[in-house]
């Protein structure tokens, strides 16, 4: 027993001693630990200020019951339960006796208000008890930051989001998660928590071990007037046509920066909302949006001009074993190159990429790579759709290729890489990248600034580029879009309707799809913003052309952004002679040198200037005026002696 006695004694001294410091390190670290604190996020603001989207901090207050000591618990309870009462409403009895009882139990980590706001914060830490801190009164408070997006659904997922699962899996959605990581998040801070059982932990001082650092903030090119009118502008003709989804951008033609996108989804509810980024992410066949670059990449080897006369048949006409139709029933016959674009004749461009380009079709490919519409357009928003465009050699090459891909088909490019295309065209030749931030700020502190981003220098000669702006312009006089067209403001651009999941034809046939798009500019003659608006599978019962079911929402957007925009007229010298000002101007100055104490003739004088010239007299006399205009009657009689505080009546007419 001695010597069991001793053994025990040892150990305890080895436990206390040698390894001590081990055991405490182990102890403590158990018990005791920094947790992150997140930074408040960024805010992302459009390209005037306006919130899109930013971080709101919600706080949860809760008491230490154990921490007061009882002459200080017993001191404040009353006051702090009268405080809690004013602010939520029950008695000051409930929440004396609840905190009470929370003591009696040794809770420490007892809820006293969730998710409150800043303001309300400040009140709560404030009360009785609570202001003491963490370690005086007991004071436990836990902020939670929650996203929001003051204009709704209005470019939410253009706008988006970063989200990190329980896994750490983070999804990016829109501007918000495509800089998330680099600029908005932030730097998180530490703070020093202790377990208290049950898996809780409080903090240990009511201040933080390491601050966080406040993400910067992200201003966008987003216009918050074009992005409304462009967002119910698509939101009430899908509703018309009971589409599927649609979506619309807006572009400044000069900086590339994108000043509206709006993307809309049918929901089960026969509502729509922002789903997922169409503009961006959805690869599909264009149409005959596509036989601009077809027409462009003809005219500009030379193989036809716009007057080449092109023999579109009776509307029907066989490709290498293949049907290629027309819409209009009875075809055009024989018609220029420029009417056949005017007119959309698939026949027509197909016939004149075949003639020309079927023993070299590498030579109209390398075109489109020319154009860079073969790679995406590398923009930050995550997801953007990969093009697929067929090449001789590989597995979607045919002989139908060449003519399928004239009128838009057998390919596939993004709305945004379209749009970027005929931005090219009214930009003079220039190819610019579509541009959504305009810059980074700390406060009013730029930390980095974007500028525009020049793909191609040039698309095509000058000669092509005014030839297919004409065409462009006509297509809305006197084309597939002519009802579109306005004697009030001009607009440029070109229909386009495709056929969708068509894969099992005779199914098609059956229930038909469609993709309802329209791409040009506006104005004609100095464009200033460029706009795509594509609209998947409207209801074929009530229509489907491009003209009719996306041209609108184009021609509503165009519309508004003109009668929106105010007109501003240059003045170009404020140096000039007006006599009648001059006289008005002599008089008055002659006469406020003249008369110090005595009443002045104001007769014939404006207004204005005789109240301006009695109130500035020697003597304070107070002026009365009857009707407005030039002055016809005074009631003192010039040169009289005035009196202070004598009354002076004017009448005028």
């Amino acid at each position: 027993m001695f010597v069991f006695a001793l053994a025990v004694v040892f150990k305890l001294c080895s436990i206390q001693f040698i390894q001590g410091d081990q055991y405490r390190q182990l102890a403590e670290k158990r018990t005791v630990q920094d947790f992150d604190i997140e930074p408040n996020r960024g805010n992302v603001y459009s390209a005037d200020g306006s919130l899109l989207a930013t971080s709101i901090p919600k706080y949860d207050i809760r008491i230490d019951a154990v921490q007061a000591k009882q002459k200080v618990f017993d001191e404040h309870i009353g006051a702090l339960a009268d405080s809690l009462s004013a602010y939520k409403g029950k008695s000051a009895s409930y929440y004396k006796d609840i905190i009470r009882k929370a003591r009696r139990n040794k809770n420490r980590y007892f809820l006293l208000a969730r998710n409150i706001s800043y303001s309300d914060y400040i009140r709560v830490r404030n009360f009785p008890l609570l202001n003491k801190g963490a370690i005086g009164g007991g004071l436990i408070v836990e902020q939670n930051i929650r996203r929001e997006h003051p204009m709704g659904e209005i470019a939410a997922r253009s706008v988006g989001y970063e989200r990190i699962d329980s896994n750490g899996d983070t999804a990016r959605a829109g501007i918000d998660g495509a800089f998330g990581e680099k600029y908005l998040r932030g730097v998180k801070g530490k703070r020093l928590k202790q377990k208290i059982g049950n898996g809780k932990w409080k903090p240990i001082a009511d201040f933080d071990q390491v601050e966080p650092q406040d993400g910067f903030d992200i201003y966008t090119t987003i216009d918050v007037n074009i992005q409304d009118i462009a967002h119910h502008s698509l939101l009430g003709q899908l509703e018309k046509y009971e589409a599927e989804h649609g979506c619309v951008v807006v572009m400044d033609v000069k900086t590339g920066e994108v000043k509206a996108i709006a993307n809309l989804a049918k929901t089960s509810k026969g509502t729509y909302y922002e789903k997922r980024n169409y503009a961006v992410y959805e690869s599909h066949e264009p149409g005959s949006t596509f036989k601009v670059m077809a027409m462009m990449a003809a005219l500009e080897d030379k193989v036809i001009d716009t007057s080449t006369v092109i023999d579109t048949k009776k509307g029907v006409k066989y490709f290498y074993g293949r049907t290629i139709s027309d819409s209009h029933r009875g075809g055009y016959g024989k018609i220029s190159a420029a009417k056949a674009l005017e007119v959309s004749s698939n026949i027509g461009l197909a016939t004149i990429v075949d003639d020309h380009y079927s023993k070299n079709p590498k030579k109209f490919i390398d075109h489109i790579k020319h154009w860079k519409l073969n790679d995406s357009l590398d923009i930050p928003i995550q997801g953007e759709g990969i093009p697929n465009i067929p090449e001789p050699g590989k597995s979607n090459w045919s002989r139908n290729a060449l003519p399928s891909v004239a009128y838009g088909y057998n390919l596939a490019i993004t709305p945004l890489q379209t749009l970027t295309f005929y931005n090219a065209i009214a930009n003079n030749g220039e190819m610019i990248k579509p541009r959504f931030i305009r810059s980074v700020k700390s406060f009013d502190k730029d930390i980095e600034v974007f500028e525009k981003e020049v793909i191609l220098d040039k698309i095509c000669s000058d000669k092509t580029l005014a030839e297919i702006k004409d065409i462009l312009k006509n297509i809305v006089i006197r084309g597939t879009g002519k009802r579109m067209y306005s004697e009030t403001f001009s607009m440029a651009g070109k229909t386009g309707t495709a056929r969708t999941d068509y894969a099992n034809f005779e199914e098609w046939k059956k229930d038909k799809k469609y993709i309802s798009s329209f791409a040009g500019y506006f104005p004609v003659d100095n464009p200033k913003y460029s706009c795509i608006v594509v609209i998947h599978k409207p209801s074929t019962k009530v229509g489907y052309y491009g003209a009719d079911v996306s041209g609108p929402v184009f021609k509503r957007i165009a519309q508004k952004i003109y009668t929106d925009t105010p007109i501003i007229d240059e003045v170009k010298t404020l140096d000039f002679n007006n006599n009648l000002v001059n006289n008005d101007f002599e008089n008055y100055f002659e006469n406020s040198r003249k008369y110090k104490e005595l009443m002045p003739r104001v007769v014939g004088m404006p207004a204005m200037d005789a109240i301006a010239l009695l109130e500035n007299l020697q003597v304070n006399v107070k002026v009365k005026l009857k009707g407005s205009g030039t002055v016809k009657k005074q009631s003192v009689e010039k040169h009289q002696k005035l009196k202070p505080n004598q009354t002076i009546v004017l009448e005028a007419s």
